[in-house]
C-alpha cells in the first residue's frame, strides 16, 4: 500500500519562492484593444510579453524555464 505523505502548509513567503526560478506564467491581456500575453515570475512580479502566446511559451523554455498559463 501507498503512504500517504502529510504535505506542509507553505508561508505566503514559501508560497511566493515555490518555483521562482524554474517556472513562469503565461496569461492573457488586452491592450490596446488586442490580445497579449504577459509573462510573470512565480511571485507574480512582471518580467516581459509577447503578442504571440507559442512565442511566449518558447522564449520561457529557451531559458530553461517551464511555462503556464494562467486564464
Amino acid at each position: 500500500m501507498l503512504a500517504l505523505l502529510k504535505a506542509k502548509p507553505l508561508s505566503s513567503r514559501e508560497f511566493a519562492e515555490f518555483g521562482r526560478t524554474e517556472m513562469a506564467y503565461v496569461k492573457p491581456v488586452e491592450l490596446d484593444g488586442a490580445i497579449a500575453y504577459a509573462i510573470h515570475a512565480a511571485d507574480g512580479t512582471y518580467l516581459w510579453q509577447f503578442d504571440d502566446r507559442h512565442v511566449a511559451f518558447a522564449a520561457l523554455r529557451q531559458h530553461d524555464m517551464e511555462p503556464v498559463s494562467v486564464h
